[in-house]
């Protein structure tokens, strides 16, 4: 969400925006892309090997559309990226989201070993940076922490949704609902997440629980939530790529990761004025003061969740309290159009150092 969400805010009479992806099938972006005012392009590859074959293709869509600089997004993308932009004299921004430890060994060697190849490099909170400074002893280009924002006019409430998704899931009005939104994958803990939510249930008994998203654990999730007989109360509808609908039926947001950069869906949450439980993973802890903004538990004892959100369901005004905390703090530090005034100096600085004319910007992820 945060390639278009980015893209509301950026100044198209300045940059024009090029998207380039890979994985046909993760097009959910690409109408959002278009509709914001982006240029978006399938370069198809059916994984990571695959991917690398398409030097030559990117090479030709940089050169035929005047392209003046690359940001990309991921780790082979962001190879690929780096290796196009020194064939080409293009400068390369490239944005890391994660620790190098989660990486795959191989993934880990290879970004690494093409780090010194961008021009400059951006991570997404300081644990990331911290990372990233301990494995390339030899780091040759600036890095800069940008957090990760959201777009808080977009993302305010609008109560008169709040119902549809109720009706829609079948979800009582009176009820209670924990949710989460996140791509399926280890990190995330979802299947931690759902033994939190069984145990939640037996603390507070009006409560249901919506994990909006999907991935490669999907079928293992839906076996779960049927083992756990919680087929009635874990409520799964699947990719959306409008969220805020979710989020604003939502009386507290769960997150139990084991690892993260700086989550959007969180700062999206937070935006919307959902109150947050959280394991203290990565960049959540540079965004949320315990006890302030949100609760936090270590990552360890995710199990710490379930008093923490027994709590919360029980009591409206702390919820309500903390959601309008939640808010303000997004609303002052992290703005969309504070990364947005950052990124867009990076790009000018970049630009005029290469000087290679009219600004035009790829974003490959």
């Amino acid at each position: 969400m945060l390639l278009p969400e980015t893209l509301r805010v950026h100044n198209k009479n300045e940059f024009q925006f090029h998207y380039i992806y890979f994985l046909p099938w993760k097009d959910h972006m690409v109408e959002s892309i278009r509709n914001n005012g982006g240029k978006v392009t399938c370069v198809a590859a059916s994984n990571n090997i695959v991917l690398m074959t398409r030097i030559l293709k990117v090479k030709d869509y940089i050169l035929k559309n005047n392209i003046q600089l690359i940001h990309a997004h991921l780790p082979w993308a962001g190879i690929l990226a780096r290796l196009v932009g020194k064939w080409c004299n293009v400068p390369v921004i490239y944005t890391e989201h994660n620790k190098q430890e989660r990486y795959h060994q191989a993934t880990r060697i290879m970004n690494l070993a093409a780090l010194n190849l961008a021009s400059r490099v951006i991570a997404v909170s300081d644990d990331v940076r911290n990372s990233i400074v301990r494995n390339k002893r030899r780091l040759t280009v600036p890095i800069t922490t940008i957090l990760n924002c959201v777009n808080t006019e977009h993302f305010t409430k609008d109560v008169a949704k709040i119902t549809d998704i109720r009706k829609t899931l079948g979800i009582p009005e009176d009820a209670l609902i924990v949710g989460t939104i996140a791509v399926f994958r280890v990190q995330k803990r979802l299947d931690v997440w759902m033994e939190v939510a069984h145990k939640i249930m037996n603390e507070v008994a009006n409560v249901h629980f919506v994990i909006v998203g999907d991935g490669p654990l999907k079928d293992d999730l839906i076996r779960k939530r049927k083992n756990m007989g919680m087929e009635g109360r874990i409520h799964m509808p699947g990719l959306e790529t409008e969220i805020r609908p979710y989020l604003q039926c939502f009386d507290v947001f769960m997150m139990s990761s084991i690892f993260e950069g700086l989550p959007v869906a969180l700062l999206e949450a937070m935006s919307m004025g959902c109150p947050v439980i959280a394991t203290d993973a990565g960049g959540i802890g540079e965004v949320i003061r315990d006890n302030t903004d949100g609760l936090l538990c270590s990552t360890e004892k995710p199990e710490m969740l379930v008093n923490l959100a027994a709590g919360l369901l029980k009591d409206k005004e702390g919820r309500m309290a903390f959601g309008q905390r939640a808010r303000k703090r997004v609303q002052e530090n992290f703005s969309m159009k504070v990364m947005v005034d950052q990124l867009e100096n990076i790009y000018r600085d970049c630009v005029n150092a290469n000087d290679r004319g009219p600004r035009e910007t790829s974003k490959n992820h």
